[in-house]
């Protein structure tokens, strides 16, 4: 933002010059307006000059911002002529708040000493990164802090409770029946129920405790300021009856329990934040083997999973020792192009008597132990072996790496990584990808920046895998130099049951394609799925639709068949549409899997069975109709609209006669209608 200083001699061209600038500059002395160019009368709301000219300037200054500008310009001189770029929050005449970015400059006005503002309106962009705050920081269902937050709030007040000579308790809460009540009545009854005993936990809660939603029907409950472990109870006891409390749901009543798991904190032995989760989810569970409905402590002395789980990892040990693990690959593909980019590397134990075991069943009893590090290092090298195989066939494929938070923050890793790149050398390090976890950067961030640095010294690229589903902020995309965000199959296995998920997927795209990184959706099973996502931009995909993972010795002939045919079944069509029909075609997709919930018995009451209650029907009678109503398929699209809510209200009928399972043989032929209106809807684009 410039700053000018001008003298008496030169006002005419002075305000001939800022009256055409783009930017709003107003002139004050004595504290009084005594001129405004004309982007700064729209700026402030005024109709011409005269409504400004004499007012006080600290008028037009936010309360909360008077004294900093005051402090501010009362250092200003002529020899401490600019003031910094300061945010500030400034008043129009009609009341309105906007915020802006200011910088003040003495300059000579009128053959006396006066000051300039330059100011740019800034209140769209504070309010955007509100928006990313929020998504990064709250859950979208809850609106309560996720993961990410909690961490923050949980740590400090760890911190805090050391200093005061108090104690804290960490409470997992995970509720009992949930999953019934899903299954009954549907994701809407369970997402109400959810955000209903989120309400209900936090009016029991003190000031100064904290509420997290992790994900699912899980929370996590933080207490500080508790003189001992027996302070706890009370509170406990208030958790279990605010969760028990029913909540109605439509014209019934939603009930479940829950199960608490409570940890305390300080410990005899120095204990981190995730341990407290963990272990309070530990006690968690057994409370759910103890009938639930109740909670139990974290008790140390007595926890006998610590056996258990000693003689897990020496099975694990003696299994890397005997060559047990294997690697497969599952292949990633750029839907739009049909390029092959490469492949993502899954470790299995082939067990001897139990067969092939996936990682979740091997992975998770070593996270964070030394054993961890050493089966990474052979997968890392298993890899860079099995790329130079290929290389030596004449297929360069390359190939992404999952490496563990423990892993990546050892002394040394890239040195090692550097080591294992040059007993290959025939492999070109940029084939090879690093797939992390966002939680893997919540802890020691610049470190691992500086690893990442590194490894991308040696040339090999870095990939944020479960991009979304992990606790976050915007500060590892601002801060952390990866290539590709990993967006999870969650969110692409839910995009098309209902408008919210799409936007959530949505949502994600546009904020890695906003830091400049290629995304990539995993999971990816159908042909629907596909067509969505290169709607919305995102090229790039893994998942069953396009292969499941598979041996190395099956690589060769997989990708020989899809370079013959590498459109048949992953591009049924290519093309961005726009983004109103896409949700219009969402939401009548949402309202047939509505209808087949209630014909099977998994809701108690169907959607809106008229043709203009429906969100597709309101899209048909509005906006479709304003902007494609005179397209010649518009009128076939009402007319299959229609047929398709008669069919429903018949297939309705038939269940209320006691005829369901009749009812659910017209299903297909509502699917069927619904795929012919879908085809319309693009011809609309």
């Amino acid at each position: 933002m410039p700053s000018t200083s001008v003298h008496a001699a030169d006002d005419d061209s002075y305000r001939t010059m800022i009256d055409a600038a783009r930017e709003a500059i107003a002139v004050h002395r004595d504290g009084k307006l005594i001129y405004v160019n004309r982007a700064a009368i729209r700026m402030l709301g005024a109709g011409s000059a005269q409504d400004l000219l004499g007012q006080p300037v600290l008028e037009r200054v936010h309360p909360d911002f008077q004294g900093v500008v005051r402090t501010r310009l009362a250092g200003l001189s002529a020899q401490t002529p600019t003031t910094p770029l300061m945010e500030e929050r400034f008043i129009r005449l009609d009341g309105t708040e906007f915020d802006v970015e200011a910088q003040s400059t003495w300059i000579t006005y009128g053959a006396q000493p006066a000051i300039q503002v330059a100011m740019r309106d800034i209140t769209l962009q504070k309010q955007r990164q509100h928006q990313l705050e929020e998504l990064a920081h709250f859950d979208p269902l809850t609106r309560l802090p996720n993961r990410a937050l909690l961490s923050d709030r949980l740590q400090q007040a760890m911190t805090q409770a050391q200093r005061r000579g108090q104690r804290l308790a960490v409470v997992f809460l995970d509720l009992d029946g949930f999953k019934a009540i899903n299954d009954r009545h549907g994701h809407d009854a369970g997402d109400q129920l959810l955000t209903a005993l989120a309400a209900n936990i936090k009016q029991t809660l003190r000031d100064g405790d904290s509420l997290a939603r992790l994900g699912g029907d899980e929370f996590v409950v933080v207490l500080p300021d508790l003189a001992d472990v027996a302070a706890s109870e009370p509170m406990l006891n208030r958790l279990l009856a605010a969760v028990a409390r029913p909540v109605p749901f439509n014209d019934q009543q939603l009930q479940v329990t829950g199960s608490l798991g409570v940890t305390f904190f300080p410990q005899a032995q120095e204990v981190a934040a995730d341990q407290l989760l963990r272990q309070a989810d530990q006690a968690m569970y057994q409370a759910k083997l103890a009938g639930q409905n109740r909670y139990r402590v974290f008790d140390l002395e007595l926890d006998r999973s610590v056996r258990e789980h000693h003689e897990k990892v020496q099975r694990i040990r003696s299994a890397l020792a005997a060559q047990e693990f294997v690697l497969h690959y599952q292949p990633k593909v750029n839907l739009r192009s049909g390029t092959i980019v490469g492949a993502e590397t899954l470790v299995r134990w082939q067990h001897p008597q139990k067969g092939l075991l996936a990682p979740m069943e091997f992975l998770p009893v070593i996270e964070n132990h030394r054993l961890a590090i050493e089966l990474g290092e052979w997968v890392l090298g298993a890899a860079l072996q099995q790329m130079a195989h290929w290389q030596a066939d004449g297929l360069e494929l390359p190939v992404s790496v999952n490496v563990s938070a423990h892993h990546l923050k050892q002394e040394g890793f890239a040195a090692r990584l550097g080591m294992l790149l040059g007993a290959h050398p025939q492999v070109k390090p940029s084939c090879l990808q690093l797939e992390m976890q966002e939680s893997s950067t919540l802890e020691d961030m610049a470190d691992m920046a500086r690893v990442i640095d590194a490894c991308a010294g040696l040339g090999v690229g870095f990939a944020l895998a479960r991009f979304g589903v992990e606790s976050y902020s915007l500060s590892h995309l601002l801060r952390l130099p990866v290539k590709l965000l990993k967006i999870d199959q969650m969110f692409v296995r839910e995009m098309l049951n209902g408008p919210d998920n799409l936007a959530v997927l949505e949502s994600l795209i546009g904020l890695g394609t906003a830091f400049r990184c290629q995304i990539i959706a995993e999971g990816v099973e159908t042909p629907q799925q596909i067509a969505k996502l290169l709607q919305l931009g995102c090229d790039l995909a893994q998942g069953y639709g396009i292969a499941r993972p598979m041996p190395a010795a099956e690589m060769p002939a997989w990708v020989a068949a899809w370079l013959d045919n590498p459109t048949a079944t992953t591009r049924p069509d290519a093309r961005r549409i726009d983004d109103a029909i896409l949700y219009a075609g969402v939401e009548h997709r949402a309202w047939v899997l509505a209808i087949g919930e209630y014909l099977r018995g998994e809701r108690q009451a169907p959607p809106g069975l008229e043709s203009g209650q429906c969100h597709f029907g309101q899209w048909l009678q509005g906006e479709g109709l304003s902007r494609h109503g005179n397209a010649p398929v518009f009128a076939e699209i009402e007319a299959l609209h229609q047929r398709s809510h008669d069919l429903a209200a018949h297939l309705c009928a038939l269940k209320a006669q006691g005829r369901a399972e009749e009812a659910q043989l017209g299903l297909a032929e509502l699917q069927g209608q619904r795929e012919t209106l879908f085809a319309y809807l693009k011809t609309l684009v």
